[in-house]
Formats: structure tokens, C-alpha cells, sequence
């Protein structure tokens, strides 16, 4: 069943896309642990809890939508990544996925370090506490007032992006009589099976200088010529959402490549190597992403056996996972609106929030999973599509799913794996309030992002 032509594109022109869905659960009360935070459970009375409180008392408190996030399994994760790659390696929270100060707390605690991409999100890190030279700064176009910012409080490095901002960097840091460490992000030719839009290491778009055509090796010589600066390393980034190690062992091979020529065109060996983050997460049972643990040996091996090959001294790795940590640990929490069945193809499931608090089932066609939490029900699965109440087609939630017949306006559904990206990339369209942010620990829930009002809209309209 088909409508060819549609404007918000083929995926609403087609009803019932065929494969698009998977069969429903055996049982639809049934949390998958892989999608879920640490402590979310079902209750005896048949309602969810996260950290020990009932999500029912959770909406009473601070309403919905809003994403609850499990501070005990944030910290877990933090904390198994910090393990897995041990002192030997830096791992570095891409912010990213999703930042405020109490994040910046947990991560300090936690002995994790920072990679931020603006002077809003160095400013945050500040505030609460990390230490400058913990952060690692990024961006394909930063402003001289960042670059500035960063180099004047000490971060501990800048990911150098484009010849323009090598001589940026390089002037500012002289004029401030400081010399700033850096590394040179290359594109090395990649392309990681992933979403076009998040894949970023084939050379057409805007990350990066290629390996190719000697441009990389050309950056890496300007780099060591300039007074303000100190080149310590490589940076390589190749996409996200990424469960397959292949190419990140192609990446390492390239880079140290690029290492091994550094070596022997200019003498020096650079003690570092980035490999980036993109590490996928489950966001529905079919996906498999990989322990921390795994990842963490597997890079290790790579990057030893071609260094070994080169013979070259194996650097230090460094690694920035942002969704791997955060994603799984956050969920939103809705209210139902209304339920519209569509006869012989689906029913329209309506909440009280949408493309605002999550866009990126509509910008990157993303699959969510999603559950009745407020009770539990044996009545027959139902082919859903969760969408929000925004003025656009395009506001879908959760493209495809199950729930059960008898759902009803009032109930309370979640959608997992919430945590990155989805706070970070929320908007205002149709003048919605952006929902808060509740961290839930030990039967303990308190507000680390606070809800927008409509004071707070109209605050920044000067009229």
C-alpha cells in the first residue's frame, strides 16, 4: 500500500513499509534490560520505576514530558569505560550527547575527561568544576572569541579542524604568550556503516583535513613550524552509531601511516592518537553494541599491531564516547493524548511532546523503542506510530511499534535510550517548552535541567 508522492518525503507516503517493523514481543510488559537503564523495573503493580520510584509519582512531581536519567547506571558506564582503557589512555565524554553542570560533576568524579565544541559547552564544564587541562575543544569553524576563551584558561588541547585555524590557534596562542597543545583532525577515508548524515570520515564534508593528496601530512608540517603550538597528536573521528570494529581498524592502520611518515619526513614521533567516539548503543532489541571492556581491547590490539608494523612506539589512545555512556541511561516519560486507529493500517498514538524533544527520528529516520509504564495489560499488541503534537507531518516519535489494544488516553508510555542528543538538540518549534532533565538515584529524584517556562520565552523576545 503506497502514496508516492508525499513533501515530507517517501517514508510517510508509505503506510505499511514492508520490514520496517519487526514482530511484537511474547510479552509486551516485558522490559529488555538491553534498552533500559540500570534500575528501571516493573513494579508488583505493574507500574515502572527507575532508582527506586515509580514513574507515576515521577509525572505528579515534575510532569511530562521529561527525561529521567539514571544517575547510579551514568556512573556505571563512566566508570567501565574509565576501567576498560585504564591509565594507559584518556577517555574523553563527548559532550555533546548531552551536557550540564551536574554531568560535569559525575564525569570530574568519575575521572573522566571532556571533549566540548563551543564556548557554551567550555562554559558549562567550567562552571561546575573540571579542570581546563581535562578538556579537549573541538569544531570544524570555531570563533576567535572561543578559541581565545580556551586558550586563556589552559584547556589541555584543540582539535585542529582546517589550515585556516592551524595559523588561528597558532597566532592567538603566541599573542597570549602561551603555547597550546594540538591535534590535527584528519579525514582518513572511512565511511562507517552508519546514517549519511552522522557518518564523518569520507573526505566530502566539513569535518576535518584529508589524508589524501598529502593535505594532512602538509598540516601536520605547518603545525610544527609555528611557535604556538605543541602538535602531541593525531585525531580521527569516523561516525556514529557504529557496532562493527572493521573500520576503525582501517582508520588506525591509515593514521599510523600518517604517524610513520611524521617519523621519518621530520624526526619526531607524536605520542598521541584519537580515535574518536561513535560507538552505537540499543535503542530497539535487534541492536548488539559491544561492552566497553571489548572496545577497549580491540582498539588497544589495532593500534599495537600497526605501530608494531611500522615500528613505531604506540602512542597513547585516546577515545570519546558520549552516546555510549549517556544513551542508554536516560528515557522520556509522556502522557498519552489521544489514540487515532486508521483501519487496515495503524494506530496514531498522540503524547505531549514530540519532534521538539526528539528530533532525530526525523532527521535521521532513527528507531526507538517504546512501552506502556504506567501499568501493565494483556490485551493484544497493536501496530503503533508515536508521534507529538506539533504542526508537521514529519512529528514522529517512534516511527513503528507495539503497545498494547487498550491503551488509552491518560496512560503513561517511555521511550529508552533518550539520553544523548535528544536534550541537547531540543527546540522551541511551535513555542513548545523544552521538558527538564531529573536525575533519579536511590529512591532520590532532583531536577538538574529545569523546565522552560513561557516566562523564559518571552524573556527573550525584546519585542
Amino acid at each position: 500500500m503506497s502514496r508516492s508522492a508525499h513533501p515530507a518525503g517517501p517514508r510517510h507516503a508509505d503506510v505499511l513499509p514492508e520490514g520496517h517493523y519487526t514482530a511484537p514481543a511474547a510479552d509486551l510488559n516485558v522490559l529488555d534490560p538491553k534498552v533500559w537503564a540500570q534500575t528501571v523495573t516493573r513494579t508488583e503493580s505493574g507500574s515502572v520505576s527507575v532508582g527506586g520510584i515509580d514513574v507515576a509519582t515521577l509525572a505528579e512531581e515534575f510532569g511530562t514530558p521529561a527525561y529521567f536519567v539514571d544517575e547510579t547506571d551514568f556512573r556505571a558506564r563512566a566508570r567501565a569505560w574509565r576501567t576498560a582503557f585504564g591509565h594507559d589512555a584518556d577517555v574523553f565524554y563527548a559532550g555533546k550527547a548531552f551536557l550540564s553542570r551536574a554531568v560535569v560533576r559525575w564525569l570530574d568524579e568519575e575521572g573522566l575527561n571532556l571533549d566540548v565544541c563551543s564556548g557554551g559547552e567550555l562554559a558549562t564544564a567550567l562552571s561546575a568544576g573540571m579542570p581546563a587541562e581535562r578538556i579537549a575543544f573541538h569544531g570544524n569553524n570555531k570563533s576567535v572569541a572561543e578559541i581565545t576563551q580556551a586558550v586563556e584558561v589552559g584547556v589541555g588541547r584543540i582539535v585542529l579542524d582546517s589550515f585556516q585555524e592551524i595559523v588561528r590557534v597558532a597566532h592567538i596562542a603566541q599573542s597570549l604568550g602561551k603555547r597550546q597543545r594540538v591535534q590535527i583532525r584528519v579525514t582518513v577515508g572511512v565511511e562507517a556503516h552508519t546514517h549519511e548524515f552522522i557518518a564523518t570520515a569520507h573526505e566530502d564534508q566539513k569535518f576535518g583535513i584529508a589524508l589524501a593528496d598529502g593535505q594532512a601530512a602538509e598540516a601536520v608540517r605547518r603545525a610544527l613550524t609555528l611557535d604556538g603550538l605543541e602538535l602531541i597528536g593525531i585525531h580521527s573521528h569516523i561516525g556514529s552509531q557504529i557496532f562493527d570494529m572493521a573500520g576503525f581498524e582501517v582508520a588506525a592502520r591509515r593514521v599510523v601511516s600518517l604517524l610513520a611518515q611524521i617519523r621519518d619526513e621530520h624526526g619526531v614521533e607524536l605520542p598521541e592518537i584519537d580515535l574518536g567516539g561513535g560507538l552505537g548503543i540499543a535503542y530497539t532489541s535487534d541492536d548488539d553494541p559491544r561492552e566497553p571492556h571489548e572496545i577497549a581491547k580491540a582498539l588497544g590490539e589495532i593500534v599495537t599491531r600497526e605501530c608494531e608494523a611500522a615500528r613505531l612506539r604506540t602512542p597513547r589512545i585516546s577515545v570519546e564516547p558520549g552516546r555510549a555512556i549517556v544513551g542508554p541511561t536516560a528515557f522520556t516519560l509522556y502522557e498519552v493524548g489521544t489514540v487515532k486507529p486508521l483501519e487496515g493500517l495503524r494506530t496514531y498514538v498522540s503524547v505531549d511532546g514530540g519532534m521538539s524533544d526528539n528530533i532525530r527520528t526525523a532527521l535521521y529516520d532513527a528507531e526507538y523503542s517504546v512501552a506502556l509504564v504506567s501499568r501493565t495489560s494483556e490485551a493484544e499488541p497493536m501496530l503503533v506510530r508515536v508521534v507529538g503534537k506539533h504542526c508537521e507531518s514529519g512529528d514522529i516519535v517512534v516511527k513503528d511499534a507495539f503497545l498494547p489494544s487498550d491503551l488509552a488516553p491518560g496512560d503513561l508510555i517511555a521511550v529508552p535510550a533518550t539520553g544523548a542528543y535528544c536534550r541537547s538538540m531540543a527546540s522551541n518549534y511551535n513555542h513548545a517548552l523544552r521538558p527538564p532533565v531529573v536525575a533519579v538515584r536511590d529512591g532520590e529524584a532532583r531536577v538538574i535541567v529545569r523546565r522552560e517556562t513561557e516566562e523564559d520565552l518571552l524573556r527573550l523576545d525584546v519585542g
